[in-house]
């Protein structure tokens, strides 16, 4: 994917902080917003996410990685659920046609139990079922359990135009500057990249490193090569040890040269950020704590209220 050059990045950041502050109406957001309301909530999502997990070992990284492709464009209102019969609609945006069906499908399926309860028809947001199923996704895949933040409404509006997102290739200071225009800190980011601990990649978002980055392990580089090479239109894990866990095995990849991704690799190859990756390396229990906060904070940004977003029938269309 084409870059973003620095100059047109820092003014998107400087955008996107001032419409996506995770602080305008985040005071809404509780653990217990919905006690009262569907107590059930929790279980019902739970379970939901549980059986759609045991139909497919892709839907946890993809409902992860949708959560944020959500979060990280409008704010955290489901938008990225929207389908615009015009085709003017986020998830058919190029940054966004990888995003694998199995992470909306994660999403209705949980949408469609929740709404089976008449206690709770109706009454739970897209976007907050959208945080829930992602925390189960990591949780269910050994990862840290945590309490999410809910009272979301969802959005009404998505528009390719809309859509812009970090890339593959980007650098350092092209990641520091799109994660601080949603409030989010270089820990954060070093932090929410640790999703990559499970999930693939298609070859063209990293065949271009394939032997022509000296930071690439020589070793790893000829077994890209012949994934890639034997057909482009393969795959590899993002994390080649652990695939289907959530774990710290990410960090130690990077520190073996073994990042995937360019955007990956840089934060070992960078000094500036490679304390917090060999932190994580030797602590799992730092990074989960850290990856809580910073999905925490994610889970912020751009929150929609009743005066400015709805409760959706259907998370794919706005009532």
């Amino acid at each position: 994917m084409a870059p973003v050059s620095l100059v047109g990045l820092a003014f998107l950041a400087v955008t996107s902080a001032a419409l996506l502050s995770p602080f305008a109406v985040a005071g809404q957001l509780r653990t217990d917003y919905y006690a009262s309301i569907c107590p059930n909530l929790e279980t019902i999502v739970r379970s939901s996410v549980k059986q759609s997990m045991a139909a497919s070992p892709i839907c946890a990284p993809a409902t992860l990685r949708l959560f944020f492709h959500d979060c990280a464009v409008r704010g955290c209102d489901a938008s990225i659920m929207i389908v615009n019969s015009n085709g003017d609609d986020e998830w058919r945006n190029s940054d966004n046609q990888s995003l694998k069906p199995e992470g909306f499908t994660t999403v209705l399926n949980a949408k469609a139990a929740i709404d089976s309860d008449p206690r709770c028809c109706h009454k739970v947001s897209c976007a907050d079922i959208l945080a829930l199923a992602a925390r189960e996704s990591v949780y269910q895949s050994g990862g840290p359990y945590y309490q999410v933040e809910l009272g979301r409404y969802d959005g009404r509006v998505s528009t390719i135009d809309s859509v812009v997102l970090p890339h593959a290739n980007f650098n350092l200071d092209q990641l520091n500057a799109f994660f601080s225009g949603l409030g989010l800190s270089q820990t954060d980011m070093i932090a929410l990249s640790g999703g990559h601990t499970f999930g693939a990649a298609d070859c063209r978002f990293f065949q271009y490193r394939i032997g022509t980055d000296p930071a690439m392990d020589p070793a790893f580089a000829a077994e890209l090569s012949k994934t890639c090479g034997a057909n482009p239109n393969n795959f590899a894990f993002l994390d080649g040890a652990t695939p289907a866990a959530f774990d710290n095995a990410y960090y130690r990849n990077l520190q073996r040269g073994r990042g995937l991704l360019g955007s990956d690799q840089t934060l070992h190859a960078d000094q500036r950020s490679r304390g917090t990756v060999d932190y994580y390396a030797w602590s799992q229990s730092a990074f989960f704590n850290d990856f809580v906060a910073a999905m925490t904070r994610l889970g912020r940004v751009g929150v929609k209220s009743a005066a400015t977003g709805e409760i959706r029938r259907d998370c794919r269309f706005p009532n």
